[in-house]
Protein backbone atom coordinates (compact mmCIF):
# COMPACT_ATOMS: atom_id res chain seq x y z
CA UNK A 1 0.00 0.00 0.00
CA UNK A 2 0.96 3.64 -0.57
CA UNK A 3 3.85 2.69 -2.84
CA UNK A 4 4.74 3.10 -6.49
CA UNK A 5 7.36 1.50 -8.74
CA UNK A 6 9.97 3.66 -10.48
CA UNK A 7 12.41 2.55 -13.16
CA UNK A 8 15.27 4.96 -13.83
CA UNK A 9 16.72 4.82 -17.34
CA UNK A 10 20.12 6.49 -17.49
CA UNK A 11 21.49 7.50 -20.90
CA UNK A 12 24.54 9.21 -19.36
CA UNK A 13 27.92 7.54 -19.34
CA UNK A 14 28.51 8.24 -15.62
CA UNK A 15 26.71 6.73 -12.65
CA UNK A 16 24.16 8.94 -10.89
CA UNK A 17 22.77 8.97 -7.34
CA UNK A 18 19.00 9.20 -6.90
CA UNK A 19 17.77 10.94 -3.71
CA UNK A 20 14.27 11.81 -2.54
CA UNK A 21 12.59 14.38 -0.32
CA UNK A 22 8.96 14.28 0.79
CA UNK A 23 6.89 17.43 0.37
CA UNK A 24 5.53 16.65 3.85
CA UNK A 25 8.96 16.68 5.52
CA UNK A 26 9.75 20.19 6.81
CA UNK A 27 13.36 21.37 6.45
CA UNK A 28 14.57 17.85 5.75
CA UNK A 29 17.67 16.55 4.03
CA UNK A 30 17.53 14.64 0.77
CA UNK A 31 17.74 10.90 1.46
CA UNK A 32 19.77 8.67 -0.89
CA UNK A 33 17.64 6.07 -2.62
CA UNK A 34 20.27 4.30 -4.68
CA UNK A 35 22.81 4.47 -7.51
CA UNK A 36 21.82 4.24 -11.16
CA UNK A 37 24.67 2.87 -13.32
CA UNK A 38 25.75 4.71 -16.42
CA UNK A 39 25.25 3.18 -19.84
CA UNK A 40 27.76 0.32 -20.29
CA UNK A 41 28.15 0.77 -24.06
CA UNK A 42 26.63 3.16 -26.63
CA UNK A 43 23.07 2.20 -27.46
CA UNK A 44 22.38 0.62 -24.06
CA UNK A 45 20.86 2.12 -20.91
CA UNK A 46 21.83 2.04 -17.29
CA UNK A 47 18.72 0.80 -15.48
CA UNK A 48 17.73 0.65 -11.80
CA UNK A 49 14.38 -0.05 -10.11
CA UNK A 50 13.11 1.63 -6.94
CA UNK A 51 10.01 1.70 -4.76
CA UNK A 52 8.73 5.12 -3.68
CA UNK A 53 6.06 6.38 -1.28
CA UNK A 54 2.84 7.58 -2.88
CA UNK A 55 1.40 9.29 0.19
CA UNK A 56 2.74 12.78 -0.54
CA UNK A 57 4.42 14.57 -3.47
CA UNK A 58 8.17 13.90 -3.74
CA UNK A 59 11.13 15.81 -5.05
CA UNK A 60 13.67 13.57 -6.77
CA UNK A 61 17.25 14.76 -7.02
CA UNK A 62 19.86 13.23 -9.34
CA UNK A 63 23.54 13.90 -8.64
CA UNK A 64 26.67 12.90 -10.49
CA UNK A 65 28.75 10.41 -8.50
CA UNK A 66 32.06 11.82 -9.77
CA UNK A 67 31.84 15.43 -8.66
CA UNK A 68 28.62 15.28 -6.59
CA UNK A 69 26.99 17.86 -8.83
CA UNK A 70 23.24 18.15 -9.05
CA UNK A 71 22.09 17.21 -12.52
CA UNK A 72 18.34 17.78 -12.21
CA UNK A 73 15.32 17.77 -9.92
CA UNK A 74 11.85 16.35 -10.54
CA UNK A 75 8.75 17.19 -8.48
CA UNK A 76 6.05 14.55 -8.84
CA UNK A 77 3.19 12.94 -6.91
CA UNK A 78 3.29 9.22 -7.60
CA UNK A 79 0.07 7.22 -7.40
CA UNK A 80 -0.44 4.03 -5.43
CA UNK A 81 0.51 0.85 -7.37
CA UNK A 82 1.51 2.99 -10.36
CA UNK A 83 4.47 2.10 -12.57
CA UNK A 84 6.68 4.97 -13.69
CA UNK A 85 9.86 5.55 -15.65
CA UNK A 86 12.37 8.35 -15.13
CA UNK A 87 14.41 9.07 -18.24
CA UNK A 88 17.73 10.85 -17.78
CA UNK A 89 19.08 12.25 -21.06
CA UNK A 90 21.93 14.48 -22.15
CA UNK A 91 20.64 17.41 -24.18
CA UNK A 92 24.03 19.13 -24.34
CA UNK A 93 27.36 18.65 -22.62
CA UNK A 94 26.15 20.68 -19.65
CA UNK A 95 22.37 20.28 -19.82
CA UNK A 96 20.61 17.16 -18.51
CA UNK A 97 16.92 16.50 -18.99
CA UNK A 98 14.85 14.36 -16.57
CA UNK A 99 11.34 13.28 -17.52
CA UNK A 100 8.81 11.08 -15.69
CA UNK A 101 6.69 8.80 -17.87
CA UNK A 102 3.64 6.86 -16.64
CA UNK A 103 3.98 3.22 -17.69
CA UNK A 104 1.12 1.81 -15.63
CA UNK A 105 -1.79 3.84 -14.28
CA UNK A 106 -2.12 3.97 -10.47
CA UNK A 107 -5.20 2.73 -8.66
CA UNK A 108 -7.74 5.05 -7.05
CA UNK A 109 -7.03 4.17 -3.43
CA UNK A 110 -9.73 6.57 -2.17
CA UNK A 111 -12.54 4.79 -3.99
CA UNK A 112 -13.22 2.36 -1.08
CA UNK A 113 -13.87 5.36 1.18
CA UNK A 114 -16.51 6.65 -1.22
CA UNK A 115 -18.16 3.23 -1.44
CA UNK A 116 -18.16 2.87 2.36
CA UNK A 117 -19.67 6.35 2.73
CA UNK A 118 -22.45 5.52 0.29
CA UNK A 119 -23.20 2.22 2.06
CA UNK A 120 -23.51 3.91 5.46
CA UNK A 121 -25.53 6.76 3.92
CA UNK A 122 -28.01 4.26 2.45
CA UNK A 123 -28.28 2.50 5.82
CA UNK A 124 -29.00 5.82 7.53
CA UNK A 125 -31.70 6.65 4.98
CA UNK A 126 -33.30 3.21 5.41
CA UNK A 127 -33.18 3.58 9.19
CA UNK A 128 -34.80 7.04 9.04
CA UNK A 129 -37.43 5.80 6.60
CA UNK A 130 -38.20 2.80 8.79
CA UNK A 131 -38.57 5.01 11.83
CA UNK A 132 -40.92 7.31 9.93
CA UNK A 133 -43.03 4.37 8.72
CA UNK A 134 -43.31 2.94 12.23
CA UNK A 135 -44.56 6.33 13.42
CA UNK A 136 -47.47 6.40 10.95
CA UNK A 137 -50.91 5.97 12.49
CA UNK A 138 -51.82 3.22 10.02
CA UNK A 139 -48.74 1.17 10.91
CA UNK A 140 -49.21 1.95 14.58
CA UNK A 141 -52.80 0.66 14.53
CA UNK A 142 -51.69 -2.43 12.62
CA UNK A 143 -49.02 -3.20 15.21
CA UNK A 144 -51.58 -2.65 17.99
CA UNK A 145 -53.85 -5.19 16.38
CA UNK A 146 -51.07 -7.76 16.12
CA UNK A 147 -49.60 -7.52 19.60
CA UNK A 148 -50.29 -6.51 23.15
CA UNK A 149 -50.62 -2.85 24.01
CA UNK A 150 -47.69 -2.93 26.45
CA UNK A 151 -45.22 -4.45 24.00
CA UNK A 152 -46.40 -2.17 21.19
CA UNK A 153 -45.90 0.98 23.23
CA UNK A 154 -42.45 -0.20 24.25
CA UNK A 155 -41.55 -0.71 20.56
CA UNK A 156 -42.96 2.59 19.32
CA UNK A 157 -41.42 4.65 22.14
CA UNK A 158 -38.02 2.98 22.11
CA UNK A 159 -34.90 4.56 20.65
CA UNK A 160 -35.83 2.92 17.35
CA UNK A 161 -39.09 4.86 17.37
CA UNK A 162 -39.81 8.56 17.26
CA UNK A 163 -37.54 10.56 19.56
CA UNK A 164 -40.25 13.18 20.05
CA UNK A 165 -43.02 10.85 21.20
CA UNK A 166 -43.58 10.92 24.95
CA UNK A 167 -44.18 7.73 26.92
CA UNK A 168 -47.68 7.44 28.31
CA UNK A 169 -47.26 6.67 31.99
CA UNK A 170 -50.76 5.27 32.19
CA UNK A 171 -49.93 2.42 29.84
CA UNK A 172 -46.20 1.94 30.39
CA UNK A 173 -44.57 2.30 33.77
CA UNK A 174 -41.05 1.73 32.44
CA UNK A 175 -38.94 4.85 33.19
CA UNK A 176 -36.95 6.45 30.40
CA UNK A 177 -33.40 5.18 30.03
CA UNK A 178 -32.01 8.72 29.87
CA UNK A 179 -33.02 11.38 32.42
CA UNK A 180 -35.05 14.13 30.81
CA UNK A 181 -32.60 16.81 32.01
CA UNK A 182 -29.56 15.10 30.47
CA UNK A 183 -28.18 16.82 27.38
CA UNK A 184 -28.09 14.31 24.56
CA UNK A 185 -25.78 16.57 22.58
CA UNK A 186 -22.94 15.97 25.05
CA UNK A 187 -23.25 12.19 24.84
CA UNK A 188 -23.62 12.45 21.07
CA UNK A 189 -20.44 14.53 20.72
CA UNK A 190 -18.58 12.20 23.09
CA UNK A 191 -19.80 9.18 21.16
CA UNK A 192 -18.84 10.72 17.82
CA UNK A 193 -15.31 11.33 19.09
CA UNK A 194 -15.11 7.83 20.52
CA UNK A 195 -16.31 6.12 17.34
CA UNK A 196 -13.70 7.96 15.25
CA UNK A 197 -11.07 7.13 17.88
CA UNK A 198 -11.90 3.41 17.72
CA UNK A 199 -11.79 3.50 13.91
CA UNK A 200 -8.38 5.19 13.70
CA UNK A 201 -6.95 3.04 16.50
CA UNK A 202 -7.93 -0.05 14.53
CA UNK A 203 -6.01 1.28 11.53
CA UNK A 204 -8.38 3.58 9.66
CA UNK A 205 -8.07 1.48 6.52
CA UNK A 206 -4.31 2.19 6.59
CA UNK A 207 -4.88 5.60 5.00
CA UNK A 208 -2.28 8.19 5.98
CA UNK A 209 -4.92 10.83 6.83
CA UNK A 210 -6.46 8.42 9.36
CA UNK A 211 -3.09 8.10 11.10
CA UNK A 212 -1.48 10.64 13.39
CA UNK A 213 0.46 13.42 11.72
CA UNK A 214 4.23 12.86 11.58
CA UNK A 215 4.86 16.15 13.39
CA UNK A 216 3.23 19.55 12.72
CA UNK A 217 -0.28 19.70 11.31
CA UNK A 218 -3.53 17.80 11.72
CA UNK A 219 -5.11 14.62 10.41
CA UNK A 220 -8.46 13.07 11.32
CA UNK A 221 -6.75 10.93 13.98
CA UNK A 222 -5.42 14.05 15.72
CA UNK A 223 -8.89 15.53 16.28
CA UNK A 224 -10.72 13.02 18.43
CA UNK A 225 -8.74 12.65 21.68
CA UNK A 226 -8.79 16.42 22.45
CA UNK A 227 -12.53 16.49 21.76
CA UNK A 228 -12.98 13.62 24.19
CA UNK A 229 -10.98 15.61 26.79
CA UNK A 230 -13.10 18.69 26.06
CA UNK A 231 -16.39 16.86 26.61
CA UNK A 232 -14.98 15.35 29.81
CA UNK A 233 -14.51 18.91 31.09
CA UNK A 234 -18.09 19.80 30.18
CA UNK A 235 -19.36 16.72 32.02
CA UNK A 236 -17.27 17.63 35.09
CA UNK A 237 -19.03 20.99 35.36
CA UNK A 238 -22.51 19.45 35.14
CA UNK A 239 -21.78 16.50 37.43
CA UNK A 240 -20.09 18.49 40.20
CA UNK A 241 -22.85 21.11 40.11
CA UNK A 242 -25.42 18.38 40.73
CA UNK A 243 -23.45 16.97 43.68
CA UNK A 244 -22.87 20.40 45.24
CA UNK A 245 -26.54 21.35 44.91
CA UNK A 246 -27.49 18.12 46.68
CA UNK A 247 -25.35 19.21 49.62
CA UNK A 248 -22.69 16.51 49.20
CA UNK A 249 -19.65 17.46 51.33
CA UNK A 250 -16.67 18.72 49.33
CA UNK A 251 -14.36 16.21 50.97
CA UNK A 252 -16.57 13.33 49.80
CA UNK A 253 -16.68 14.73 46.26
CA UNK A 254 -12.89 15.12 46.26
CA UNK A 255 -12.53 11.53 47.44
CA UNK A 256 -14.66 10.33 44.51
CA UNK A 257 -12.60 12.43 42.10
CA UNK A 258 -9.30 11.03 43.40
CA UNK A 259 -10.58 7.45 43.38
CA UNK A 260 -11.89 7.72 39.83
CA UNK A 261 -8.62 9.25 38.62
CA UNK A 262 -6.65 6.45 40.25
CA UNK A 263 -8.84 3.84 38.56
CA UNK A 264 -8.36 5.49 35.16
CA UNK A 265 -4.60 5.65 35.66
CA UNK A 266 -4.33 1.99 36.71
CA UNK A 267 -6.54 0.89 33.81
CA UNK A 268 -4.22 2.64 31.43
CA UNK A 269 -0.98 1.33 32.93
CA UNK A 270 -2.01 -2.25 33.68
CA UNK A 271 -4.73 -3.02 31.10
CA UNK A 272 -4.27 -0.81 28.03
CA UNK A 273 -0.50 -0.32 27.75
CA UNK A 274 0.82 -3.90 28.16
CA UNK A 275 0.52 -6.34 25.27
CA UNK A 276 -0.30 -9.55 27.13
CA UNK A 277 -0.53 -11.49 23.86
CA UNK A 278 3.24 -11.10 23.58
CA UNK A 279 3.99 -12.37 27.07
CA UNK A 280 3.59 -11.53 30.76
CA UNK A 281 3.80 -8.00 32.12
CA UNK A 282 7.36 -6.66 32.11
CA UNK A 283 8.08 -3.88 34.58
CA UNK A 284 11.36 -3.09 32.83
CA UNK A 285 9.67 -1.86 29.65
CA UNK A 286 6.20 -0.91 30.91
CA UNK A 287 5.01 2.33 29.35
CA UNK A 288 3.78 4.72 32.04
CA UNK A 289 2.08 7.55 30.07
CA UNK A 290 -0.99 6.85 27.97
CA UNK A 291 -4.45 8.01 26.94
CA UNK A 292 -6.30 6.99 30.12
CA UNK A 293 -3.42 8.28 32.24
CA UNK A 294 -3.71 11.64 30.50
CA UNK A 295 -7.47 11.60 31.12
CA UNK A 296 -6.90 10.78 34.79
CA UNK A 297 -4.49 13.68 35.31
CA UNK A 298 -6.68 16.16 33.43
CA UNK A 299 -9.76 14.99 35.30
CA UNK A 300 -8.31 15.29 38.80
CA UNK A 301 -6.84 18.76 38.19
CA UNK A 302 -9.88 20.23 36.42
CA UNK A 303 -12.37 18.70 38.89
CA UNK A 304 -10.34 19.93 41.87
CA UNK A 305 -10.21 23.46 40.46
CA UNK A 306 -13.94 23.44 39.78
CA UNK A 307 -14.69 22.10 43.24
CA UNK A 308 -12.60 24.92 44.71
CA UNK A 309 -14.89 27.57 43.21
CA UNK A 310 -18.17 25.60 43.09
CA UNK A 311 -21.34 27.45 44.15
CA UNK A 312 -24.40 25.87 45.74
CA UNK A 313 -26.84 28.09 43.87
CA UNK A 314 -26.60 29.95 40.57
CA UNK A 315 -30.06 31.54 40.56
CA UNK A 316 -29.51 34.06 43.38
CA UNK A 317 -26.82 36.21 41.74
CA UNK A 318 -27.30 40.02 41.66
CA UNK A 319 -28.44 40.86 38.15
CA UNK A 320 -27.36 44.51 38.46
CA UNK A 321 -23.70 43.71 39.22
CA UNK A 322 -21.14 44.87 36.63
CA UNK A 323 -19.77 41.35 36.28
CA UNK A 324 -23.17 39.69 35.76
CA UNK A 325 -22.99 39.54 31.90
CA UNK A 326 -19.69 37.61 32.20
CA UNK A 327 -20.62 35.64 35.30
CA UNK A 328 -19.81 32.29 33.70
CA UNK A 329 -16.14 33.38 33.65
CA UNK A 330 -15.59 36.00 36.38
CA UNK A 331 -17.23 33.98 39.16
CA UNK A 332 -14.51 31.38 38.73
CA UNK A 333 -11.49 33.67 38.42
CA UNK A 334 -9.40 31.75 41.03
CA UNK A 335 -9.61 28.60 38.89
CA UNK A 336 -8.77 30.61 35.75
CA UNK A 337 -5.79 32.09 37.57
CA UNK A 338 -4.51 28.60 38.39
CA UNK A 339 -4.90 27.51 34.76
CA UNK A 340 -3.00 30.59 33.56
CA UNK A 341 -0.21 29.80 36.04
CA UNK A 342 -0.03 26.22 34.70
CA UNK A 343 0.12 27.51 31.13
CA UNK A 344 2.89 29.93 32.10
CA UNK A 345 4.83 26.98 33.52
CA UNK A 346 4.39 25.12 30.21
CA UNK A 347 5.64 28.11 28.22
CA UNK A 348 8.66 28.61 30.48
CA UNK A 349 9.66 24.95 30.44
CA UNK A 350 9.10 24.64 26.70
CA UNK A 351 11.07 27.71 25.65
CA UNK A 352 13.54 28.34 28.50
CA UNK A 353 14.55 24.91 29.83
CA UNK A 354 18.13 24.06 28.70
CA UNK A 355 18.19 20.75 26.84
CA UNK A 356 21.66 19.23 26.26
CA UNK A 357 22.65 19.41 22.60
CA UNK A 358 19.50 21.30 21.57
CA UNK A 359 18.65 24.98 21.12
CA UNK A 360 16.32 26.56 23.67
CA UNK A 361 12.68 26.43 22.65
CA UNK A 362 13.20 23.66 20.10
CA UNK A 363 9.85 22.31 18.90
CA UNK A 364 11.04 20.12 16.04
CA UNK A 365 11.06 16.35 15.46
CA UNK A 366 14.81 15.86 15.37
CA UNK A 367 16.05 13.14 13.03
CA UNK A 368 16.53 14.46 9.51
CA UNK A 369 14.34 17.48 10.24
CA UNK A 370 15.92 20.94 10.52
CA UNK A 371 18.52 19.75 8.02
CA UNK A 372 19.74 17.08 10.41
CA UNK A 373 21.29 19.56 12.88
CA UNK A 374 19.50 18.18 15.97
CA UNK A 375 18.93 14.46 15.37
CA UNK A 376 18.52 13.58 19.08
CA UNK A 377 16.31 16.54 20.05
CA UNK A 378 12.90 15.02 19.29
CA UNK A 379 10.27 17.09 21.09
CA UNK A 380 12.76 19.43 22.71
CA UNK A 381 12.00 20.05 26.38
CA UNK A 382 8.94 17.75 26.35
CA UNK A 383 10.98 14.73 25.28
CA UNK A 384 13.86 15.61 27.59
CA UNK A 385 11.59 15.84 30.66
CA UNK A 386 9.98 12.46 29.90
CA UNK A 387 13.34 10.72 29.43
CA UNK A 388 14.66 12.34 32.61
CA UNK A 389 11.64 11.59 34.83
CA UNK A 390 10.41 8.27 33.43
CA UNK A 391 13.43 6.81 31.63
CA UNK A 392 13.71 5.91 27.96
CA UNK A 393 12.26 2.40 28.49
CA UNK A 394 9.01 3.61 30.10
CA UNK A 395 7.81 5.91 27.31
CA UNK A 396 6.52 5.30 23.79
CA UNK A 397 9.19 3.77 21.57
CA UNK A 398 7.68 4.33 18.12
CA UNK A 399 6.52 7.94 17.73
CA UNK A 400 4.76 9.02 14.55
CA UNK A 401 7.87 10.98 13.49
CA UNK A 402 9.95 7.82 13.17
CA UNK A 403 9.03 6.98 9.56
CA UNK A 404 9.13 10.36 7.82
CA UNK A 405 11.73 12.12 9.96
CA UNK A 406 13.70 8.96 10.78
CA UNK A 407 13.95 9.86 14.46
CA UNK A 408 15.83 7.51 16.75
CA UNK A 409 14.85 8.86 20.18
CA UNK A 410 11.84 7.47 22.09
CA UNK A 411 9.12 10.07 22.48
CA UNK A 412 5.72 9.89 24.17
CA UNK A 413 2.83 12.00 22.78
CA UNK A 414 1.04 11.57 26.13
CA UNK A 415 4.07 12.74 28.12
CA UNK A 416 4.38 14.86 31.24
CA UNK A 417 4.73 18.35 29.79
CA UNK A 418 1.83 17.98 27.35
CA UNK A 419 -0.43 17.02 30.26
CA UNK A 420 -0.46 20.68 31.32
CA UNK A 421 -2.10 21.66 28.04
CA UNK A 422 -4.56 18.80 28.31
CA UNK A 423 -5.68 20.42 31.59
CA UNK A 424 -6.28 23.62 29.63
CA UNK A 425 -8.32 21.65 27.08
CA UNK A 426 -10.37 20.11 29.90
CA UNK A 427 -10.90 23.49 31.50
CA UNK A 428 -12.15 24.99 28.24
CA UNK A 429 -14.63 22.14 28.07
CA UNK A 430 -15.55 22.89 31.67
CA UNK A 431 -16.22 26.46 30.59
CA UNK A 432 -18.75 25.13 28.08
CA UNK A 433 -20.43 23.38 30.99
CA UNK A 434 -20.54 26.63 32.99
CA UNK A 435 -22.26 28.33 30.07
CA UNK A 436 -24.90 25.58 30.00
CA UNK A 437 -25.44 25.90 33.76
CA UNK A 438 -25.66 29.70 33.92
CA UNK A 439 -27.92 30.02 30.87
CA UNK A 440 -30.06 26.96 31.40
CA UNK A 441 -32.85 26.67 28.80
CA UNK A 442 -31.72 29.96 27.19
CA UNK A 443 -30.71 28.36 23.93
CA UNK A 444 -29.84 31.54 22.05
CA UNK A 445 -27.48 32.74 24.77
CA UNK A 446 -25.83 29.34 25.09
CA UNK A 447 -25.20 29.09 21.36
CA UNK A 448 -24.02 32.71 21.07
CA UNK A 449 -21.44 32.14 23.81
CA UNK A 450 -20.28 28.92 22.19
CA UNK A 451 -19.80 30.91 18.98
CA UNK A 452 -17.91 33.70 20.77
CA UNK A 453 -15.55 31.23 22.44
CA UNK A 454 -14.97 29.46 19.14
CA UNK A 455 -14.21 32.79 17.43
CA UNK A 456 -11.81 34.00 20.13
CA UNK A 457 -9.94 30.69 20.24
CA UNK A 458 -9.75 30.70 16.44
CA UNK A 459 -8.16 34.17 16.48
CA UNK A 460 -5.63 33.04 19.10
CA UNK A 461 -4.76 30.01 16.97
CA UNK A 462 -4.28 32.11 13.84
CA UNK A 463 -1.88 34.40 15.73
CA UNK A 464 0.13 31.54 17.26
CA UNK A 465 0.42 29.65 13.96
CA UNK A 466 0.54 32.64 11.57
CA UNK A 467 -2.09 30.65 9.66
CA UNK A 468 0.59 28.22 8.50
CA UNK A 469 1.52 24.63 9.20
CA UNK A 470 5.21 25.01 10.05
CA UNK A 471 6.10 28.71 10.22
CA UNK A 472 4.14 29.92 13.23
CA UNK A 473 5.34 30.92 16.69
CA UNK A 474 3.85 27.70 18.08
CA UNK A 475 2.74 25.27 15.33
CA UNK A 476 -0.24 22.97 15.76
CA UNK A 477 1.31 19.73 17.00
CA UNK A 478 -0.42 16.73 18.52
CA UNK A 479 2.82 15.08 19.67
CA UNK A 480 3.67 18.14 21.78
CA UNK A 481 0.07 19.00 22.64
CA UNK A 482 1.16 22.53 21.81
CA UNK A 483 -0.80 25.58 22.93
CA UNK A 484 -1.99 26.25 19.37
CA UNK A 485 -3.13 22.61 19.12
CA UNK A 486 -5.33 23.09 22.18
CA UNK A 487 -6.78 26.43 21.04
CA UNK A 488 -7.44 25.12 17.52
CA UNK A 489 -9.14 21.92 18.65
CA UNK A 490 -11.10 23.81 21.33
CA UNK A 491 -12.30 26.21 18.63
CA UNK A 492 -13.51 23.23 16.59
CA UNK A 493 -15.08 21.67 19.69
CA UNK A 494 -17.13 24.77 20.57
CA UNK A 495 -18.40 25.04 16.99
CA UNK A 496 -19.28 21.34 16.71
CA UNK A 497 -20.94 21.33 20.13
CA UNK A 498 -22.97 24.38 19.06
CA UNK A 499 -24.18 22.58 15.93
CA UNK A 500 -25.00 19.30 17.71
CA UNK A 501 -26.67 21.15 20.59
CA UNK A 502 -28.88 23.03 18.13
CA UNK A 503 -29.83 19.95 16.12
CA UNK A 504 -30.25 17.47 18.99
CA UNK A 505 -31.36 19.44 22.07
CA UNK A 506 -32.95 22.59 20.65
CA UNK A 507 -34.70 21.55 17.45
CA UNK A 508 -34.70 17.80 18.20
CA UNK A 509 -34.25 17.01 14.51
CA UNK A 510 -31.86 14.20 15.41
CA UNK A 511 -31.84 11.87 18.41
CA UNK A 512 -28.04 11.52 18.31
CA UNK A 513 -28.17 7.89 17.17
CA UNK A 514 -26.02 5.94 16.75
CA UNK A 515 -23.23 7.99 18.37
CA UNK A 516 -25.33 8.62 21.46
CA UNK A 517 -25.00 4.99 22.61
CA UNK A 518 -21.19 4.70 22.78
CA UNK A 519 -21.21 8.16 24.35
CA UNK A 520 -23.21 6.73 27.25
CA UNK A 521 -20.67 3.93 27.81
CA UNK A 522 -17.43 5.59 26.75
CA UNK A 523 -14.98 4.00 29.21
CA UNK A 524 -16.26 0.47 28.59
CA UNK A 525 -16.12 0.90 24.81
CA UNK A 526 -12.62 2.39 24.90
CA UNK A 527 -11.18 -0.26 27.21
CA UNK A 528 -13.03 -3.03 25.37
CA UNK A 529 -11.81 -2.03 21.93
CA UNK A 530 -8.22 -1.96 23.19
CA UNK A 531 -8.38 -5.30 25.02
CA UNK A 532 -10.18 -7.24 22.24
CA UNK A 533 -8.43 -5.56 19.32
CA UNK A 534 -6.77 -8.76 18.04
CA UNK A 535 -9.81 -11.03 18.44
CA UNK A 536 -12.59 -11.96 16.04
CA UNK A 537 -14.91 -10.30 14.98
CA UNK A 538 -12.73 -7.21 15.32
CA UNK A 539 -9.84 -8.67 13.33
CA UNK A 540 -9.34 -11.62 11.02
CA UNK A 541 -6.79 -12.92 8.53
CA UNK A 542 -7.08 -11.03 5.28
CA UNK A 543 -6.55 -12.50 1.84
CA UNK A 544 -4.66 -9.38 0.73
CA UNK A 545 -3.00 -7.42 3.51
CA UNK A 546 -1.78 -4.79 1.01
CA UNK A 547 -5.29 -3.67 0.12
CA UNK A 548 -6.88 -0.52 1.51
CA UNK A 549 -10.26 -2.07 0.70
CA UNK A 550 -9.83 -5.04 3.03
CA UNK A 551 -8.31 -3.00 5.82
CA UNK A 552 -11.09 -0.41 5.56
CA UNK A 553 -13.78 -3.09 5.58
CA UNK A 554 -12.25 -4.81 8.60
CA UNK A 555 -11.87 -1.56 10.57
CA UNK A 556 -15.39 -0.38 9.74
CA UNK A 557 -16.91 -3.73 10.70
CA UNK A 558 -14.98 -3.71 14.00
CA UNK A 559 -16.08 -0.15 14.79
CA UNK A 560 -19.69 -0.93 13.87
CA UNK A 561 -19.64 -3.92 16.20
CA UNK A 562 -18.67 -1.67 19.11
CA UNK A 563 -21.51 0.72 18.24
CA UNK A 564 -23.90 -2.26 18.22
CA UNK A 565 -22.51 -3.49 21.54
CA UNK A 566 -23.02 -0.04 23.06
CA UNK A 567 -26.63 -0.02 21.84
CA UNK A 568 -27.34 -3.44 23.36
CA UNK A 569 -25.78 -2.35 26.64
CA UNK A 570 -27.92 0.78 26.55
CA UNK A 571 -31.10 -1.29 26.05
CA UNK A 572 -30.10 -3.55 28.94
CA UNK A 573 -29.36 -0.48 31.12
CA UNK A 574 -25.74 -1.56 31.58
CA UNK A 575 -23.48 1.44 32.09
CA UNK A 576 -19.92 1.04 33.34
CA UNK A 577 -19.09 3.98 35.56
CA UNK A 578 -15.87 4.36 37.52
Amino acid sequence: MDEASLTVNNELQSDIVLSWLSDHCFRCLFQPLGVVPGRPVPGMLGVANFVLSSQHPLTLQLNSTKINQELCRVYFHFGEHGNYSLWVKNLTDSDVNCTVVVDGEPVNSNLPILVAFLVYAVLCVLFAAGRAVIGLDVVRNLIHSLGSTMETDRLINSELGSPNRAIDSSTDCIPPLVPSNRLRSLDTFRGLSLVIMVFVNYGGGRYWFFKHESWNGLTVADLVFPWFVFIMGTSIALALNTLVRRGTPHCRILHKVLWRSLQLFLLGVLVINPSYCQGPLSWDTLRIPGVLQRLAFSYVVAASLDLMVARTRLDNLPTDAWWYPARDVLLYWPAWFCVIVLETIWLCLTFLLPVPGCPNGYLGPGGIGDFGLYPNCTGGAAGYIDRWLLGTHHIYQNPSSRVLYQTRMPYDPEGVLGSINSVLMTFLGLQAGKIILHYKDQHAKIMSRFAIWGFVLGIISSILTKCSKDHGFIPVNKNLWSLSYVTTLSCFAFVILLIIYYIVDVKKWWSGSPFFYPGMNSILIYVGHEVFEDYFPFKWKMSNSQSHTEHLAQNLVATSFWVLISYLLYRKKIFWKI
